[in-house]
């Protein structure tokens, strides 16, 4: 069965496609009903998108996905149901995205290095004036015939140990999750799978968000498989975390999953929805 809940996805506003508009009418369209916009770093496509999902009739979450530095790893951090005025959670944001320029410079002359010519411009022609971002750069790669799509740039250019690679320190963990826990937010870690940090590694990540105040993961995400569903359900369960799930969709062919092609959380998965009041008529439907 096909989740009615999308808790993870991308505008314009940060590294998507679509606008905030158009990713509310696509996911309405595909019959979501439950959706949360989770732009990187970034809240300003909350208001608009909250305004055309109410008009589609769909309950809306407003999100977002924080870059966090983690022992010197980039981790994302998803905030849901946070206060998008929240004067320290803005002020955070505004501090990260001020930062994202140094870091694009930085990837440009890394790609230059090895022959790539005018990644930033082409970058920024991507992003349209939005928060820079690697998926922006993958495009311009893509486009100049240097891979076949995102997934391909990334393990070739842009990740720790490849050419494109630059190293750059995002926000604490700990100020992340003050930020979404202080707005009145959920703290969820998204795709853990994604890391890479070995089984110790990632328990002691585990250990320390839930010390933090962390209450949920996500475990159906667009880039986990199958065998990834049930590994983090046991994790949440084993550290008393709230499962969360979203097709982290930026777009057509720009990401692992269409949005609305989601399974259901494993049935053993508490739902980080369990006690919120807009979800309840929804579950009900969607059994």
């Amino acid at each position: 069965m096909r989740s009615l809940i999308d808790l993870h996805c991308h505008s314009t506003v940060s590294d998507g496609v679509l606008t905030p508009t158009e990713i509310v009418n696509l996911a309405a369209e595909k019959g979501i009903r439950v959706l949360a916009l989770t732009d990187h770093d970034d809240v300003d496509g909350l208001a608009t998108a909250r305004a055309v999902a109410e008009k589609q009739g769909m309950q809306f979450i407003d999100g977002v996905e924080i870059s966090v530095t983690w022992r010197r790893r980039t981790l994302h951090i998803i905030g849901l149901k946070i206060d998008p005025e929240h004067p320290p959670l803005v002020n955070g944001l505004a501090n990260i995205r001020s930062g994202r320029h140094t870091r694009a410079v930085g990837m440009a002359k890394a790609l230059e290095k090895i022959g790539i010519h005018g990644a930033l411009e082409g970058a920024y022609e991507y992003s349209k004036g939005s928060i820079i971002s690697r998926t922006h750069f993958a495009r311009y790669l893509i486009e100049k015939g240097y891979a076949k799509d995102t997934k391909a740039v990334f393990k070739h250019y842009l990740v720790k140990g490849k050419p494109g690679y630059f190293e750059h320190q995002w926000a604490s963990l700990e100020d992340a999750m003050a930020w979404i826990i202080g707005s009145g937010g959920v703290a969820v870690i998204a795709h853990p799978g994604r890391y890479e940090l070995g089984r110790v590694t990632m328990l002691e990540l585990m250990h320390e968000f839930r010390s933090l105040g962390g209450l949920a993961i996500e475990v159906v995400t667009g880039s986990h498989s199958v065998d990834q569903y049930q590994e983090f359900a046991k994790m949440a369960k084993q550290f008393d975390l709230a499962a969360s799930m979203g097709s982290d969709f930026h777009g057509k062919g720009q990401t692992y999953i269409e949005m609305g092609r989601l399974p259901s959380l494993p049935e053993n998965c508490l739902p980080v929805w369990h006690d919120w009041p807009e979800v309840k008529n929804i579950e009900l439907e969607a059994h």
